[in-house]
């Protein structure tokens, strides 16, 4: 990604996260929430937002829903805060990366006391 792309995507992770974490009262948002990747069109108009939750399947869930039925309100927010021809539409994904890497790492584990 070229280095306006990478501004953006920076820029966007960031003002993002701080919506999710300060701007939204919607009261299913709640608890550790992160986003931990962005990846944008070449065009700059579409972005997929991988987000993070900590809890169970539910809560996920749960979280996931409202940051879908929130999109709009985080886009306009975003928008206000950033200066660039376009804000993206976003569309929010569950990021299972680091609950992987988890699941790896309680494995090795495991396998170096010897009990699998």
């Amino acid at each position: 990604m070229n280095t306006r792309g990478e501004k953006i995507r920076k820029a966007l992770i960031r003002e993002i996260s701080d919506v999710i974490r300060n701007g939204l009262k919607d009261p299913r948002i709640e608890g550790i929430i992160s986003v931990t990747d962005i990846e944008l069109s070449p065009d700059y108009r579409y972005a997929k937002v991988y987000i993070s939750v900590f809890g169970d399947d539910e809560k996920k869930q749960t979280v996931m829903e409202a940051l879908e039925d929130a999109a709009f309100a985080i886009r306009k927010e975003v928008g206000k805060r950033i200066r660039t021809r376009h804000i993206p539409e976003l569309t929010f994904f569950l990021d299972k990366s680091l609950e992987k890497g988890k699941r790896i790492t309680d494995l090795l584990d495991k396998i170096s006391r010897g009990e699998v």
